[in-house]
């Protein structure tokens, strides 16, 4: 289904309104069109425009019916004959900029943007000036989302994919295997339903016999949904229906409500409304957060930013607060809906109100250490899309879970996609002083690529900590710095780690300076294959530089060598291996020139000090065991 045509039927239909007189065909699509029955209302709108019957407004009307079905695709062919019309009014505008974008024409869509800011229309203009480099961070961004297609999708109107206790529960207008519902006039298609399937089952064909057991679904709309923690209650969007009754505004249009339901005996009963449902605006897309103290919705009653808003109500005892509106950066001007709230308290919406990439994209949001909203941020793609992308739901893992959208490519209307998200990952350690094993507060800590290039730079916490996030599948340094210390410059790899590992460790000690010189960072580490002590080839072009240094840059340089192994083998033979490489550096040092003296220490330190989490409890690729065997350099004096 098309997100519009569900929620908020009370608050769209302004550009109908005409102060000229109406032919009778004319008044016919007019009436289609105030009726949400948009597919019928284009062929008569069609049809005026064949016979130049006030096709000016005809045009602009079709073009709102195609826009209100979500089809940018046809929505931009009509707009972009209605904004050459004068005396157009400013807002055809922003609506075919908007369409531009649902058809991935960003571009020319800043162009339009451009003539609706300039006519005196309401932008934001942070969001207008940065929008080309907005378009560029997403599309180049490293994706964190690996999206999936779902069998069970239907040719209908197919989202609000919701899993619970090994079930997935989801909305659809599929009405086949049974006496089927009257159509929706909007998009021709039944009305919406709940479904419940097994999780674990790979059936296709999820027809009637797959209905919410109980007296959730009526003839009308139902869905989505959120359940209790302890999977006993439900709370579902629903028209306002009640004991055989369709609830009507003055004007003739239905709302929508959130109904609450009872399990009992397998089967969803005591179905009743919340006590803060209104007749005269909407309230849908119900979201309880973990612990069931607050229900999130999206309505659009009086005093909101926008169309839609999100808001919430405590939860005590049963009994509900007053709604408040999350108010910014939250909500915006336009549509904000189908909250959202996973297994850490993080908030999810849609929104067409915030930066996207075209119609309804889907956001996460950002909280400061009160947990005050403080950020919204575009999830990117392969999540988003120039189309609508909506009810997004996480497991309880935090690493998987479904969203909709009626992007190409789909089987129906609007199509439910699943997730596996790919957590962020970090380097972390503690910075402490080599002799005392003190943490070392504001060390410098910076962070270079492959190639040396920086990256970012912090400084430690008191208790010597920092933590800084990465990239996988790269190469890194860690360089730390502190005046009263020498460098230490550290390699690390994300290269083949497991999916699901969120942290690297990286514990460094820093060797105090006697003399307080300006510290070196060209002592680079060496490193050892598996189960040798051999200096390799690659290792000779460090050590070469080592000896240049030595001899010429630093003359007064005094240096202590530590070798180290990875945790594979008994501690006992790595203490002797790590000796063993030790003696080879050493030894290649000696015979390039390098005066004994100037070498005070040369140690294995076998398995000791790991530089990461090999210590044989977790599984480790053959690239993080590499990081272990090596030699480090470790400057005493530089006189």
């Amino acid at each position: 289904m098309r997100l519009k045509n569900y929620i908020l039927t009370s608050v769209v239909l302004v550009s109908s309104i005409t102060t000229f007189s109406q032919s009778g065909l004319q008044k016919k699509a007019d009436n289609l069109f105030n009726k949400f029955s948009f597919v019928d209302a284009t062929a008569v709108y069609k049809e005026l425009i064949s016979k130049n019957d006030n096709a000016d407004y005809a045009t602009r009307q079709l073009a709102d019916c195609y826009a209100y079905m979500r089809n940018p695709d046809s929505a931009v062919v009509y707009y972009k004959k209605a904004v050459q019309q004068p005396n157009i009014p400013t807002q055809y505008y922003y609506k075919y900029a908007q369409a531009l974008r649902g058809i991935n024409d960003y571009e020319e869509s800043r162009v339009w943007l451009k003539h609706f800011k300039e006519a005196g229309g309401d932008i934001n203009e942070t969001k207008f000036l940065n929008d080309a480099n907005f378009i560029n961070s997403i599309f180049n961004a490293k994706p964190q989302y690996k999206v999936k297609d779902l069998n069970f999708n239907s040719k209908y109107s197919d989202f609000g994919a919701y899993e619970k206790d090994e079930n997935i529960y989801f909305v659809s207008s599929r009405d086949e295997g049974g006496v089927s519902k009257h159509d929706y006039g909007w998009n021709e298609e039944p009305f919406l339903d709940i479904y419940i399937k097994a999780a674990s089952s790979n059936d296709s064909i999820v027809n009637n016999k797959f209905k919410l057991r109980g007296n959730v679904n009526t003839v009308y709309h139902e869905g989505p949904l959120t359940i209790s923690k302890d999977g006993k209650t439900m709370y579902f969007s629903r028209n306002d229906f009640s004991k055989q009754v369709l609830g009507r505004t003055d004007e003739g249009f239905t709302n929508l409500k959130i109904y609450k339901a009872t399990l009992d005996d397998g089967k969803w009963t005591n179905i009743a409304e919340v006590p803060f449902n209104s007749s005269i605006y909407s309230i849908a897309h119900p979201a309880l957060n973990s612990d069931g103290t607050k229900l999130y919705f999206t309505s659009d009653m009086p005093g909101g930013l926008g169309g839609t808003d999100i808001y919430y109500v405590d939860i005590n005892n049963n009994e509900y607060g007053t709604p408040q509106n999350l108010g910014a950066p939250v909500n915006t001007n336009k549509n904000d809906c189908f909250p959202f709230i996973n297994n850490e308290g993080n908030l999810f919406l849609a929104s067409d109100g915030h930066p996207g990439l075209g119609l309804l994209d889907i956001f996460g949001t950002v909280s400061n250490e009160n947990n005050q909203i403080i950020s919204v941020i575009n999830l990117g793609v392969p999540v988003n899309s120039s189309k609508d992308d909506f009810s997004f739901f996480m497991n309880e893992n935090d690493l998987s879970g479904y969203f909709a959208s009626n992007r190409e490519g789909g089987v129906g209307s609007d199509d439910i996609y699943a997730f596996d998200r790919v957590p962020q990952l970090k380097i972390e350690g503690t910075v402490t002083d080599a002799e005392t094993n003190t943490p070392i507060t504001n060390a410098t800590v910076t962070l270079l690529d492959g190639n040396s290039n920086p990256i970012a730079t912090l400084q430690t916490e008191k208790n010597g900590h920092y933590t800084i996030n990465i990239d996988r599948d790269a190469d890194y340094y860690v360089n730390i710095k502190n005046n009263d210390y020498l460098d230490n410059t550290t390699a690390i790899t994300s290269k083949g780690i497991d999916r699901n590992m969120t942290s690297l460790n990286a514990n460094i000690a820093l060797s105090p300076s006697k003399n307080k010189i300006t510290p070196t960072t060209e002592l680079q580490s060496i490193y050892f294959d598996f189960n040798k002590y051999d200096i390799r080839q690659d290792s000779t072009i460090e050590l070469d530089r080592i000896v240049n240094l030595m001899m010429i840059t630093y003359p007064n340089m005094v240096i202590k060598i530590a070798s180290h192994t990875d945790a594979r083998g008994t501690s006992k033979y790595n203490n002797v291996l790590s000796e063993e490489r030790a003696n080879a550096t050493y030894n290649y040092l000696i015979n390039k020139g390098i005066n004994p003296s100037r070498i005070i220490e040369h140690k294995g330190y076998g398995e000791q000090r790991l530089t990461n989490q090999c210590n044989g409890t977790v599984r480790c690729t053959e690239a993080q065991h590499q990081l272990n065997r090596r030699t480090q350099f470790i400057v005493v004096e530089i006189n």
